[in-house]
C-alpha cells in the first residue's frame, strides 16, 4: 500500500505586540508540508488596524505605512484557515502563535482553532540540551539552514520547515530509546542522583584548583601553558557599586540604560500575577512584554522535605 501522506503547516506570525488577548496579527507566513517536503507557500501582510508598539517594530521591522495597501482581518483570515486546514500546526515557540491564530478565530468566528500544535523549541531542547540557545536562529545554524531575512513571518516559517523534517526525526529516535528505558525508571533515578552528587563533587574540586592558583599568581607566580596550548593566568579587575537614582538618568540620556539594567522578570511576574497593583498599572506592564515561552520540569525533593511535608 502507497504510503499515507503525512501534511503539516509550519508557520509564524508577526504581531503589533506581544499580549495575545489586546494585540493583532500584521503578517503570516507558512509552507504546507507534505511527508517532510514543502509543497505550497502562504505569506501575506495584513492591516490590522491597530498600532503597531515600538518594541514589536523594532523586531519585525513592519510599520504602519506598510500595511496601508494590506488586506484587513475580513478578507485574508479566511484564506490563511483555510491553507491552515485541520491539518497540525509547527512553530517555533508554538505557544505564541497558536495563542494569537486562536484568539484571532475566537474574536472573528465565535470558534476556537483546534489544532494540534507543535512546538520545535521544546524539541530542539530535547535533542540538544547542551546549546545555550535555543532560538530559531540556533536552530538554523545547528542544521546548516541558510538566512538572509529574519524576524519576517514567511522567512523563518520557511527556514524552519527545511530544519523541521530532521529535527522530527532526531527527536522522535530520542523519544522511542526514551520509551525503551521505562521499564528501568527506579534504576534510572538512582543512577541520576549518583551523577547529581558526582558533579555537585567535581564542581566542589574545580573551586578547590582555582582557589590555589589563586594564591598561586598572589605570590607572584608566572602564567603556565598546558600541553594542548591552553594558558593559565591572572587577572585584577575593580568592580564597582552605583547608586541607581543618581545616574539613571545620565544612562537614559546616552541610550545605555537597557544595557545597564537587567529585569527581575520572575519578580516582574509576580507583581503582574499578585493583588497589590491595580490593573491599569498591570495593563501598562503587560504591554511591555516582548517573549513568552513555557517551561516544564520536574523537582528532586530531599528527604528532610518530603518528612516535613508528610508531617
Amino acid at each position: 500500500m502507497p504510503k499515507k501522506n503525512e501534511i503539516e503547516i509550519v508557520l509564524d506570525v508577526e504581531t503589533t505586540g506581544l499580549d495575545y488577548t489586546k494585540e493583532k496579527i500584521i503578517e503570516f507566513g507558512a509552507v504546507k508540508l507534505v511527508n517532510g517536503k514543502i509543497t505550497e507557500k502562504f505569506e501575506t501582510l495584513i492591516n490590522a488596524k491597530q498600532h503597531i508598539r515600538k518594541s514589536s517594530e523594532a523586531i519585525h521591522g513592519i510599520t504602519e505605512e506598510m500595511l496601508v495597501d494590506a488586506p484587513v482581518e475580513e478578507e485574508i483570515f479566511p484564506k490563511i484557515f483555510e491553507f491552515i486546514g485541520n491539518y497540525p500546526i509547527v512553530a517555533h515557540n508554538a505557544i505564541f502563535d497558536f495563542s494569537f491564530l486562536n484568539r484571532t478565530s475566537k474574536r472573528l468566528y465565535n470558534k476556537p482553532l483546534e489544532n494540534h500544535h507543535i512546538d520545535t523549541q521544546i524539541m530542539f531542547k530535547e535533542v540538544y540540551p547542551q546549546l545555550e540557545s535555543c532560538g530559531l536562529e540556533s536552530l538554523m545554524n545547528t542544521f546548516n539552514v541558510d538566512f538572509s531575512t529574519r524576524h519576517r513571518a514567511f522567512a523563518d516559517a520557511e527556514g524552519l520547515a527545511l530544519c523541521y523534517p530532521k529535527l522530527k526525526e532526531l527527536y522522535f529516535q530520542k523519544y522511542e530509546w526514551q520509551l525503551s528505558q521505562l521499564n528501568n525508571i527506579e534504576y534510572l533515578f538512582e543512577r541520576y542522583l549518583r551523577l547529581q552528587q558526582a558533579i555537585s563533587v567535581m564542581q566542589s574540586e574545580i573551586q578547590d584548583l582555582r582557589s590555589i592558583f589563586k594564591v598561586y599568581f598572589e605570590k607572584g607566580g608566572k602564567d603556565i601553558v598546558s600541553n594542548s596550548g591552553e594558558i593559565l593566568t591572572y587577572n585584577c579587575k575593580k568592580t564597582f557599586s552605583y547608586d541607581f537614582v543618581q545616574i539613571k538618568d545620565i544612562l537614559d540620556e546616552i541610550g545605555a540604560l537597557p544595557k545597564a539594567v537587567r529585569l527581575n522578570n520572575a519578580f516582574i511576574d509576580r507583581l503582574v500575577g499578585g493583588t497589590s497593583l491595580d490593573s491599569e498599572i498591570k495593563d501598562k506592564i503587560k504591554a511591555a512584554r516582548c517573549e513568552i515561552t513555557e517551561n516544564k520540569t520536574f523537582n528532586v525533593v530531599k528527604p528532610e522535605k518530603c518528612h516535613q511535608t508528610v508531617s
